[in-house]
């Protein structure tokens, strides 16, 4: 079988190995984050918002199906020109890899939080966390408030106040301010399939979209739609998505999305205290939390529970993991929980 180049692949070629450049050279991972991002984000999110549909979802169906009927032709039809069809999948591939890594996923290779915003990271001990742990538990507490569901006018609400909030913060901690004044969240096209392996929201890159999970609760949503807006900026570390959805939520001046993220770092919080803490003194910050905020907490766990599927969640959790070390997140899906050590950084060089 002989193979002809022509100028598509030649053009692929070059986009490759400009990929690899770019995420092994720091200087070139900072110069697309800061330069090229920005008008590559707006633009495509720009497209991405004049549909109501989640278009990256749709994309990545419609490609999994068209794959998998040309893997089943190649399969059970014989003759020649299997080897060409084969090919022909593996060059889709790596336009879909270099398309996905232009659109977005070059974004890995940006400068740290810390550099990014010129704090200096603070190692802490079990004393500095409990202090964190007080003061957390403290306004976790002052602003709780009973979140049962959310009117579309109250969803607007807070898409304007995560709006608003990025565009505050943006220039002081390293984060790009949103695109646009109305970023359309869309809702994933495979809902049911991600409650089964526990995911809330997603950011698709091939269109710069981000989707959120039609289960999510009205209390996470508030969170999470901050947090999957923050992978729009360009964020792609999920602990930096955690800490900016916070940073954004909790200084709101409406109580209810203030509430929503500091309950969305509970669980961090929690996770991190059962491993630094003594059974006595776990139990004893469990008990400083209000009874409405632990049975709101018990709650949101029990619905995903019931909705996840623990084999599916494995494979996706598995598979997960392994994109975020093979993309420089070297503490794969611990990462989530390590927002603590971000916010008490943050805090130390405020002080």
């Amino acid at each position: 079988m002989k193979i002809q180049l022509n100028k598509r692949h030649i053009l692929l070629s070059i986009g490759l190995a400009m990929v690899w450049l770019t995420l092994s050279i720091p200087s070139w991972g900072a110069f697309y984050a800061y330069r090229i991002y920005p008008f590559v984000g707006r633009l495509l999110s720009g497209f991405s918002n004049l549909f109501p549909f989640a278009i990256g979802d749709l994309f990545v169906i419609i490609s999994i199906v068209g794959l998998l009927l040309l893997l089943g032709k190649i399969i059970f039809t014989k003759g020649k020109g299997k080897g060409a069809a084969l090919l022909s999948i593996l060059e889709y591939l790596a336009w879909v890899y270099l398309w996905f890594y232009l659109a977005w996923g070059l974004n890995y290779s940006q400068p740290s939080f810390y550099q990014r915003t010129g704090i200096t990271p603070q190692a802490f001990n079990e004393g500095e966390f409990k202090t964190f742990a007080k003061r957390f538990i403290e306004q976790l507490n002052n602003d709780y408030i009973e979140i049962d569901t959310l009117t579309e006018e109250e969803k607007s609400r807070i898409t304007q106040e995560v709006v608003s909030g990025y565009q505050a913060i943006a220039s002081q901690q390293g984060i790009h301010a949103p695109f646009h004044l109305r970023p359309r969240v869309k809702t994933m096209l495979y809902t049911p399939l991600a409650s089964k392996v526990g995911v809330s929201g997603s950011m698709m890159p091939f269109f710069c979209e981000f989707t959120l999970n039609g289960d999510v609760p009205a209390s996470q949503y508030g969170a999470t739609y901050a947090h999957e807006l923050s992978h729009q900026q360009g964020i792609t570390n999920e602990a930096e998505a955690n800490f900016y959805a916070y940073q954004v939520c909790t200084r709101s001046p409406w109580q209810p999305l203030r509430f929503s993220g500091r309950l969305a770092i509970l669980p961090h919080l929690l996770s991190n205290a059962k491993e630094m803490l003594s059974d006595d003194d776990y139990q004893a910050l469990l008990s400083a939390i209000r009874p409405e905020v632990i049975e709101q907490y018990q709650h949101n766990r029990a619905y995903w529970l019931g909705l996840y599927s623990p084999l599916m969640g494995k494979v996706q959790d598995w598979i997960y993991d392994l994109y975020l070390k093979g993309n420089k997140i070297s503490s794969g899906r611990k990462n989530y929980s390590e927002v603590i050590g971000l916010l008490i950084s943050w805090e130390g060089n405020k002080l």
